[in-house]
């Protein structure tokens, strides 16, 4: 029976008193913009830990303070009143501020609940905590930071939101009495669903209750295979309609709703068995939408995720899984049938080859990336509570598998944050102590929490489910010295994730001396003790599992370091002797998560088990912009390998560059002066280079401004042309600026670097391949043995996509799939590059292009292509493309609206008059001039009727802006009544001007830009026919070849993601070591050079991460992270892919 002793806490890195003492702070602002410059979001005068980075500032000011009803106080820490003695009321300015609420709340709950042995051990877990917290070693899940010690600590409550707790008293369900009393913490939610139309627990009551947990800014999974296939009865005579007809009903609502109201979209996942009738159906359901949707951007939609071709199609507001059991992959060995079986009756409604749908399963995933695939035996072979029910389900983004109606709160240590570069020790008992202290924090969470559901209330009380776990595992090898695709790498990723769940485990069965099990554990016991035994023996390799039908991958006794091996065994004795003794107060207690936005927070480098992503990142600047930095990661593990320091340089310095003229062959100081540049236009390109990918992005009007173009002898028309390259134009060869190049941007890859051993170059393997020319990435059964050789010690699963080349076939899928089966990972989803339409943000059509594209897949395109947008062969004439097709016109409406333009080109009265459909775009235009009978006057008026005849077949205005504009002949010169074109070259030049900037905002070709319409606002009012970029929009007869249409990103370009633009290090020390000129980059750069700075950074990771959406919240581009997308500008997590 439960103890009265309770828990006992050690100080480690506090002692009593203030537990900052030792954190240095500063005051900073934190500010968000688009990549056009327009700010997001902006907070000055925030205090925040010195040794944090911008992008984490960012993180903790924007989303994580309280903007509202907090007491606001002076220098001293006293609370302010206003003139009626009230409390004056407003946002939270100081990290700790968030650090106190929610380290004393959780304190709060559990010395009121009865967890502590005396209040000293309840100051200095709080004292811990906030110390963890202030120096990034852990941190909890958004829903912590949002919503915890807000009632604590502020007296916040606001109104009832239909939650419910299980008072732990008395045992009943209460409802939540306000909004923050009892916080929500919780993250993740398994929910259930009846074969049941509009009754409670049905499926229209699911829609409602998904709503609530996505306002919330949770995520939830369902399995609905206990809804009847198309064709199955029902009982008021008829047939059902199957499952699909109401997963797009909910895909439509999840969609309406978002997540969190504004900030992502709705995390969701959705299940279904394979025996399923219409699994079929289900399985093709997203590709079919993708090929929809890759029809719709051919005919001129926008590709990015949030435009009209992805909002017009279904299923894009989840991810899609199939339970696969045992018995499926033994008929494909087998080549035997397989069975779909009625809900209503258990009947066989249609018999297929197993290898049919498993082919099916990895032809959708090669098209679209979805289905994944959750393995269901060996899921439940891992049930610690099987009396309650098989599982059937698991969260959006599948680490967190268990019974339906529970929930799980999560958080995360940074594994590098115990690692010390200087002796290459892990310290084991730092971990461990912080280990403990997080599970009793999640377990007090769930003591706390109230849930949006009475079911979920009392599921969550009954088994008390955890999810804590890590990141920057793949950062923490790479620093070792050690490669990620490595048996080494593996057997250090099992001792560490061993620790993790047996520290947890010990954690809570020690939590359970004090307070009791959880309370269906009696009936689960047997089972419980027999899974926390098998992580044992995997702890041990001592195969002699009970229980278990597949192969897994063991901590490797012989190459594991013995302390990390001994600590390993420690934990899990410790583990299950505690527990056979007191039982468990937790049912599960660790899960890996994506920990996008914490994992940002925390600064890390990597998430979870994934590798690192790229060789070369951006640190954030305070000021604006961005600098381009060395993986940090390199320098120690250079030095881990015992690699000089001067080699150490030279390395980094092969792959950043120099960021820098100086000494640069070819493009110099020297000879750029030579050239026409003077002392300053030279100092701006030096301010610009720390920020290039490529030398060109800073040599360009944003930099060095007009002027300074036009004193070169460069017209406008050249230097605003979108294939304009300043070097060429100034004499310099290719070989020469790719000389430069070199010299100054780096080769952004490891191989070849001086000095650099063969044998070493598997430690700096990422994700993707590094820089234009690097070939090295990480095989994707590398990631599956990463991942297999972490789930033999983790209660739940791991959130991770497998990484996948264009190139890879239906048959890898097949392969990866049915590999990861066989060494027990419990769900994997694969991503293979390429496989979206998606691609906002791309910066070149040319680069983008793809020779590896399957023939079938670019003959369905091609016809697509041919159907919807006319695209047809070189060569291909129009009459012979339309032979026996009617060619559609637009017609105008009868009425419509229009206007007016008078004004003189070099004296000549010129009159410009539009006809517009009723949606504002341009369907004719009529020119005069004031000359009766000139021929001129009748040539141009066959020209207005040509080009409205060309409008309403279909032809962009942008065609015809970009042809026609910068005509010359005469008459031209001085422009007169136009208040933003002054000059032209001819009137049809100004004519095309006018129109361009009235109806495509293209102030780049006008010499007066107008006020009230700056460049930042092109993009929010393009009409209709500007919706195709202008390089996939090629006359019929000079077709863009299918694979434009598209743009499908080549696998060397999948580069730089999760640690794009994060400043990596936590000491500006460690910064500057692997930074070449930091010193010299003034932060307050120019608003010119700092939008350059953004727009590189956009250009590159547009061209590397084509197919991820832009962030809905300040519109950079986003990169992938586990089963989600985060953005590296703002933070922000956009729920799941």
């Amino acid at each position: 029976m439960a103890q009265k002793s309770g828990l006992k806490v050690k100080r480690k890195y506090t002692t009593p008193g203030d537990p900052y003492n030792n954190i240095e702070w500063e005051r900073r602002s934190s500010k968000i913009t688009n990549p056009d410059g327009s700010v997001v979001f902006e907070m000055n005068d925030v205090e925040i830990p010195s040794t944090w980075s911008q992008v984490a500032t960012d993180i903790m000011v924007s989303k994580y303070f309280r903007k509202a009803g907090v007491p606001q106080t002076d220098t001293d820490g006293n609370v302010l009143k206003d003139e009626n003695g009230d409390n004056i009321l407003g946002p939270e300015t100081s990290s700790r501020q968030v650090f106190d609420r929610l380290a004393e709340t959780w304190r709060h709950w559990g010395e009121k609940t009865g967890y502590f042995a005396s209040s000293e051990d309840a100051q200095a877990f709080e004292d811990e905590l906030k110390y963890m917290l202030a120096t990034q070693m852990a941190a909890p899940n958004s829903p912590q930071w949002f919503n915890t010690g807000l009632n604590y600590k502020y007296n916040l409550t606001g109104p009832q939101q239909g939650f419910w707790y299980v008072d732990p008293k008395t045992g009943k369900l209460t409802p939540g009495e306000d909004s923050y009393s009892r916080p929500q913490p919780h993250a993740c939610f398994i929910q259930s669903i009846d074969d049941d139309l509009v009754n409670e627990g049905g499926i229209m009551d699911l829609w409602v209750k998904e709503a609530r947990l996505f306002k919330f800014g949770s995520g939830t999974g369902t399995n609905f295979s206990n809804l009847r296939g198309e064709g199955e009865q029902l009982s008021g005579g008829g047939v059902s309609s199957g499952v699909m007809s109401f997963l797009k009903i909910g895909d439509r609502a999840a969609g309406a709703i978002k997540s969190g109201g504004t900030t992502r979209r709705a995390a969701k996942m959705v299940i279904l068995d394979l025996d399923h009738p219409d699994i079929e159906d289900f399985i093709e359901w997203k590709a079919i939408e993708e090929d929809k949707a890759r029809a719709l951007i051919a005919a001129g939609y926008p590709s990015d995720f949030n435009g009209e071709a992805y909002a017009t199609v279904s299923g894009q507001n989840s991810n899609n899984s199939v339970k696969v059991p045992t018995e499926f992959l033994k008929a494909i060995e087998e080549d035997s049938d397989w069975d779909l079986i009625a809900r209503t009756d258990g009947s066989v409604m249609k018999t297929v080859k197993a290898r049919d749908l498993w082919n099916k399963i990895a032809d959708a995933a090669w098209r679209c990336a979805d289905p994944g695939v959750q393995y269901d035996t060996t899921i439940n072979e891992w049930h610690t509570s099987p009396m309650g029910g098989r599982i059937r389900a698991s969260n959006p983004c599948s680490e967190y598998l268990f019974l339906d109606n529970t929930a799980c709160n999560l958080a995360s240590l940074n594994l590098v944050k115990f690692y010390d570069d200087e002796t290459q020790a892990f310290d084991v008992a730092s971990y461990k102590h912080a280990l403990r202290i997080w599970t009793i924090v999640l377990e007090i969470s769930v003591e706390m929490a109230q849930f949006p559901s009475k079911e979920i209330a009392q599921g969550s009380y009954d088994y008390r489910t955890l999810g804590l776990g890590y990141a920057n595992l793949g950062s923490l090898l790479m620093r070792k010295g050690i490669a990620y695709d490595s048996k080494l790498g593996r057997a250090i990723a099992g001792a560490l994730t061993a620790m993790l769940t047996g520290e947890a485990y010990k954690a809570s069965a020690e939590m359970a001396g004090i307070v009791g099990p959880f309370p269906k554990y009696k009936e689960n016991s047997e089972n419980m003790l027999r899974v926390m035994n098998n992580h044992k023996k995997a702890a041990y390799d001592s195969n002699d599992y009970e229980g278990l039908s597949h192969d897994l991958i063991a901590i490797d006794q012989e190459i594991c370091p013995e302390y990390l091996l001994e600590a390993a065994h420690d934990s899990w004795d410790d583990a299950v002797e505690l527990g056979t003794k007191n039982g468990y107060r937790n049912a599960q207690a660790t899960v890996l998560a994506p920990t996008g936005t914490i994992g940002l927070l925390m600064d890390c480098d990597t998430t979870g088990v994934e590798p690192d992503f790229a060789l070369m990142k951006f640190k954030k600047l305070a000021g604006g912009g961005y600098m381009k930095i060395a993986n940090q990661s390199i320098g120690p593990a250079l030095h881990a390998l015992g690699y000089k320091s001067t080699e150490v340089d030279e390395i980094i310095n092969y792959v950043i560059g120099s960021m820098s003229l100086d000494n640069s062959p070819y493009i110099n100081k020297d000879s750029l002066m030579e050239k026409g540049f003077s002392e300053d236009d030279v100092a701006n390109v030096e301010a610009a280079l720390p920020g290039a990918f490529e030398i060109q992005h800073a040599f360009n009007v944003f930099v060095l401004g007009e002027e300074t173009l036009k004193g070169l002898g460069i017209k406008e028309e050249a230097y605003t042309s979108f294939d304009f390259n300043l070097l060429e134009t100034l004499g310099y060869t290719r070989n020469e600026i790719s000389q430069a190049n070199l010299h100054i941007c780096g080769t952004q890859k490891i191989e070849g670097a001086p000095y650099l051993k063969e044998e070493h170059l598997d430690v700096f393997d990422c994700a993707n391949k590094c820089g234009k020319d690097g070939e090295r990435f990480i095989h994707y059964m590398g990631h599956v043995r990463m991942m297999a050789a972490a789930q033999p010690f983790i209660s739940g699963a791991i959130s991770k996509t497998v990484n996948m080349p264009n190139e890879a076939s239906i048959e890898d899928i097949e392969d990866c799939y049915f590999e990861a089966a066989k060494i027990g990972v419990k769900a994997i989803a694969i991503y293979r590059d390429g496989s979206k339409a998606s691609q906002p943000l791309s910066s070149s059509s040319d680069e983008g292009d793809s020779d590896e594209s399957d023939p079938e897949v670019n003959k369905i395109l091609e016809e697509e292509a041919m159907l919807v947008q006319g695209n047809f062969a070189p060569g291909t004439s129009p009459t012979k493309a339309y032979a026996g097709v009617n060619r559609p016109r637009f017609l105008l409406p009868e009425r419509r609206q229009g206007w007016t333009q008078e004004a003189r080109v070099a004296g000549h009265k010129v009159y410009l008059r539009t006809g517009e459909y009723p949606d504002g775009t341009l369907g004719e235009i009529f020119i005069d001039i004031a000359k009766e009978g000139a021929t001129l006057k009748g040539v141009l008026g066959c020209f207005a009727i040509a080009v409205s005849k060309g409008l309403q077949y279909g032809v962009p205005l942008e065609e015809f802006v970009d042809t026609f504009t910068f005509q010359t002949f005469e008459p031209r010169g001085m422009v007169e009544g136009h208040e933003n074109i002054k000059m032209s070259n001819s009137i049809v030049d100004y004519v095309f001007r006018a129109l361009g900037l009235e109806y495509l905002n293209r102030t780049d070709i006008v010499q007066v830009p107008p006020k009230d319409s700056p460049v930042e606002n092109v993009e929010t009012v393009e009409p209709v026919q500007e919706a195709t970029p202008v390089e996939t929009v090629e006359p019929v007869q000079e077709a863009t070849p299918v694979e434009n249409v598209e743009t499908v990103e080549p696998v060397q370009e999948i580069e730089p993601t999760s640690n794009v633009k994060r400043n990596e290090p936590t000491a500006n020390a460690q910064e500057i070591q692997f930074v070449t000129k930091v010193e010299e980059v003034d932060i307050s750069e120019s608003a010119e050079t700092v939008a350059n700075s953004v727009t590189t950074v956009q250009e590159v990771l547009g061209d590397m991460m084509g197919d991820a959406p832009a962030c809905n919240e300040c519109g950079h581009i986003t990169i992938r992270n586990g089963s989600c997308y985060k953005c590296l500008n703002c933070g922000n997590s956009l729920g799941c892919s």
